[in-house]
């Protein structure tokens, strides 16, 4: 058994081959497309978070949103970026809505990957202490959000308060218990995967890693989440981690699919620069019959190993589109190969 979601990037442009023109757009239909991911039996809808770019931002409201319009579906991130995070505002807004949600939100958390703009985090008003770059800014607003999701209470109460306190130091509210084990971390090298399972977070790793040996891209991947595996064990956590990885699969059912993903050109992993120092390495794109596609997808290592599959969306193409591609994914892939 696999959990199967779908992760969007919540893309829109003013253009008129696409569907979502407008940042409105793109929130209304991310809540349409996850009440009906749901209905489809789909496990997890789940949004990228980009600040300076037609894309998703803030996700919260959108978190709260789809929480409060289904009863099933968890409901995540895939990342938010800690650099640009405030981390006791963050830990408020998230236990807000994850109460809404009643407990299914699932937070995929980063130090971020290339923006829009030039150290656009400083625009929110945040600046790395002495000593310290960006990332590692990041990991250390990581820390604090997980420090305050434990939910110990750190602040001295007024004694001549507005309202009653209890008694002992306060914490942040509203609190939402079991929240502090639905943060994962996404990972881009074996690093940093190592890192997150010392803090107890679950492993998300994308399409995109940096490349550490030159291998195909899913043999890199499986090495990660088995780097992570055993650092978790090493930690000695209680409970088991959940590992996720994310892939592009379209199954060609029909003419609409062959011209949009028929057209081949996504079979081979990709190697691009991040920067002038870091060298990634992308993970192919599966589109094929479903047939072809099921053998392929047998030999995805990284796939087998993780417990949750992200099916990365083509959100301009409409709520209607996708729930077509989930829908063909869930009835000829998944029984074919197990996840169901």
């Amino acid at each position: 058994m696999k959990k199967i979601g779908f992760l969007s990037f919540g893309h829109w442009t003013p253009s008129p081959q696409s569907r979502t023109q407008s940042a409105g757009d793109a929130l209304l239909q991310s809540i349409d497309l996850a009440v009906e991911a749901e209905r489809l039996g789909m496990d997890g809808a789940y949004f990228r978070v980009h600040h300076f770019a037609r894309q998703l931002s803030s996700p919260f409201p959108l978190l709260a949103a789809i929480g409060a319009k289904t009863r099933r579906i968890e409901i995540g991130t895939g990342v938010i970026d800690m650099r640009y995070e405030n981390p006791p505002y963050m830990a408020e807004d998230a236990g807000a809505a994850d109460l809404i949600a009643g407990g299914r939100l699932q937070l995929g958390i980063s130090r971020g990957s290339p923006e829009q703009v030039i150290d656009g985090w400083r625009y929110f008003g945040n600046l790395p202490v002495e000593g310290e770059n960006e990332e590692g800014m990041g990991r250390r607003h990581a820390e604090e959000f997980l420090e305050l999701l434990g939910g110990k209470g750190f602040a001295q109460p007024n004694p001549r308060p507005m309202f009653p306190n209890p008694p002992g130091l306060l914490r942040l509210e509203p609190y939402s218990e079991g929240l502090r084990e639905r943060i994962w971390w996404g990972a881009a090298s074996n690093a940093t995967a190592t890192w997150a399972a010392k803090l107890g977070m679950n492993l998300q790793s994308s399409t995109l890693k940096f490349d550490e040996t030159g291998e195909p891209f899913h043999i890199q991947q499986a090495a990660q989440i088995r780097a992570f595996q055993v650092a978790w064990k090493k930690a000695g956590h209680a409970r088991t981690p959940r590992v996720s990885v994310s892939r592009s699969i379209f199954p060609l059912m029909d003419d609409r699919d062959r011209a949009y993903f028929g057209r081949g050109g996504e079979e081979d992993d990709k190697i691009g620069y991040l920067d002038e120092n870091t060298r990634a390495i992308f993970g192919r794109g599966y589109a094929a019959e479903p047939d072809v596609l099921i053998e392929a997808l047998r030999k995805d290592e990284a796939i087998a190993a993780a417990d949750t599959l992200l099916l990365t969306v083509p959100n301009q193409l409409g709520v209607a589109y996708n729930v077509h591609v989930m829908e063909a994914v869930l009835s000829t892939l998944a029984p074919a190969l197990h996840w169901r």
